[in-house]
Parts: structure tokens; sequence; C-alpha cells
């Protein structure tokens, strides 16, 4: 058993690789991940910009789809359902040994309905529809337009991957969402995650205590993304205990997953965002380079997040508000960055399909 399959099997953690493309299926690669221990599959606007417009693995298919007289989103959309039907049939088999908790892969709607709650379900409906299969998760963001959404596409039945969640505040509400749809003893089957960012949170919030820059406020830097991911789990437990104890396996569960995983500063731990992130019913959505350190190094001292670890959140989530940092305003300023983000990746990738037309 390597470490990453001791993720799973010791601790109740789901490894999932946060990248999908056409080479990554071709080459055998995602079956050897698969084969190695990971559980699913996530990608979003910047992934498929990359995997499209810095490979030529598409461009036969893009020509075709080009001589049909499809447009530029057109035919983005045929492209990324193509990789998406081929990555659900491989994890289709960790989908049914799992009776449905694992093996998903994740499809996201167009990042230019994020704040239009009606077309954002709408799109989210037709992509359920077309592709037809179960271990499919449409993700939607977490933003105030499009929360309304999640309920409806959750009450419909359809999996869902919550993203772009930076604050408490948007993770309740999403967690609130999904208890509204599933009630134990009720047959709900839609599983749905809510995709908490770490990495991105320390970024922003180590920037602003050196901007401060007294002694207290320095010494700080690297704690603020754990420390609030270990509250988010404290609701988790709060909203989903009961039904974790009671029926581990049920879809009542919405499982936390843990994105942005990577550890941007080089000055932090490699591993700094598995080693301190390990918690039953969560996922962690890992970027490739990130798999390969797993497996070679998983520290002896891995655990589950305990309730001391809950308390000393408190503690230094308090301290950095006391520093002088505005956390409603860090959740909006990442949440409105990502949106534009995905939106800048979404734009350039249409760009660059309709250059190929010429």
């Amino acid at each position: 058993m390597n470490n990453l399959q001791k993720l799973h099997e010791n601790f109740n953690q789901s490894p999932w690789v946060d990248n999908l493309s056409r080479e990554l299926i071709s080459s055998g690669k995602l079956q050897e991940y698969i084969d190695n221990g990971v559980r699913g599959l996530t990608s979003n606007p910047t992934i498929m910009e990359n995997a499209i417009t810095k490979s030529d693995a598409y461009d036969e298919q893009i020509g075709q789809l080009m001589a049909e007289g499809l447009s530029a989103e057109q035919i983005y959309w045929k492209l990324v359902e193509e990789d998406i039907k081929a990555a659900t049939a491989l994890l289709r088999p960790v989908w049914e040994a799992s009776n449905g908790i694992d093996g998903f892969v994740s499809l996201e709607v167009s990042p230019e309905l994020s704040d239009d709650a009606l077309a954002t379900a709408a799109q989210a409906k037709l992509l359920w529809d077309e592709l037809n299969i179960p271990n499919l998760m449409i993700k939607v963001p977490a933003t105030d337009g499009s929360v309304p959404a999640i309920h409806e596409l959750l009450e419909a039945g359809i999996n869902v991957n919550v993203t772009l969640i930076f604050s408490l505040d948007h993770y309740r509400q999403v967690a609130e969402a999904h208890r509204a749809t599933h009630k134990l003893g009720h047959v709900n089957n839609a599983r749905s995650v809510a995709s908490f960012f770490i990495s991105r949170v320390d970024n922003e919030i180590d920037a602003r205590l050196e901007a401060i820059g007294t002694e207290k406020a320095l010494s700080l830097r690297g704690q603020a993304a754990i420390a609030q991911a270990h509250l988010a789990y404290g609701i988790f437990l709060e909203q989903f205990g009961d039904a974790a104890v009671l029926e581990p396996q049920s879809s009542a569960i919405q499982r936390l997953l843990w994105a942005s995983t990577s550890t941007k500063n080089p000055d932090y731990d490699d591993l700094l965002y598995v080693k301190y992130l390990i918690a039953p019913h969560t996922v962690n959505t890992l970027p490739e380079p990130t798999i390969e350190k797993i497996i070679d190094h998983l520290p002896e001292d891995a655990r589950s997040l305990s309730l001391d670890d809950l308390v000393h959140a408190q503690g230094v989530i308090r301290d950095i508000t006391a520093a002088g940092v505005d956390l409603d305003d860090v959740a909006k300023t990442l949440e409105d960055e990502g949106v534009q983000k995905f939106k800048a990746s979404f734009a350039s990738l249409l760009a660059a399909i309709e250059a190929k037309r010429s």
C-alpha cells in the first residue's frame, strides 16, 4: 500500500487529481494514478485552457468540428465532453466499488454565468442530461449569484461540486443547501462536495500580514489557510456529523473538498496542505507534482484532524483578525479574482480555438 492509498485506507480521505487533458487519458497516466490510489478528478476552465492551447492533441477534432460550422464555444463543449466521457469511464469502477462516494469527474459550467443562477442551473441541467453519466459532477461556483442554483440542482438529483469557497459563511450556506435537499431516511442520491480553497488564502493573508509588518503579524504567516480549513471542518461536523456516524456512506453527507493544495510559497513545507488537512469524509484535490510527492514521502507523523486542532484554529483566526486583517474582504477579493481568472481563461481558450480557424 503506497502513501496515496494510505490517505484513504487509514484516514478515510479521498485523493483526487486536479487535472484533465486528453494526453493524461490517452497516455495511460490517469489510469496509472487510479491504480495508485487516485479516487476522482476535478477540472476548471484554466486547466482546460492549458490542455487545449498547449497541445496538438485536439487539433484534428477541432478541424472536423470547424468543418461542420460550429462556433468556438460549441467546439469547446464538444472537446471537453469527450474528455469527460473518457475520464468518467476510467473512474467508473471506483464509483461502483465505493457505492457512489468516489469516482467522480467534475465539469464546470461557463464562468460567464457565475452571477446568473437561472442560467447556471439551466446549463448545468443541459450538461447533465446530455452526458447522462452517473459519476459526473457539475461544478458551480459559490458566488452569491449561483448559490440558489446549487439548491435547485441538488433538489433535482444532480451531483454538484461547489467551487470557489473562500469564507466560512459561504461554506455554511453551501452545507445548508445540501442539508435542505438531503434528509436521512429520504432518498436523494445526488452527491455533492464543497470545494474550500487553501493556498490562495495564505497568499492573500500573508501579503496583508507583511503589509501590517508588526512582529505579531509576521509570526502569523502561513497559518491562516489551515486554521480556516480546520474551522470549516468544525462546520462540517455540525452539519453532517450525525449522518457520518449513523450512515457513513449516505448521500446525506456533503464532503469537504480541499482545493488549491499545492504549496505556493517555497519557504513552506511541500506537503503543508496535505499533512495538516487529513480528516475523515474529506477530499484533497492534488496537482500531479503533489501526488508524486505524497507517494514519495508522506510524513510518518501524519494524523487526522483533532478537536484540539479546532480549538487552536479559533485562536489563530482571532489573532489574525486582531492584527488587522479583514477576513470578509479577503474572501471577497479571492472570490472575485477566482471568477475573473476563470473568465479570462475561458475567453483565451475560445480565442485560441477561433484562431485555429485561419
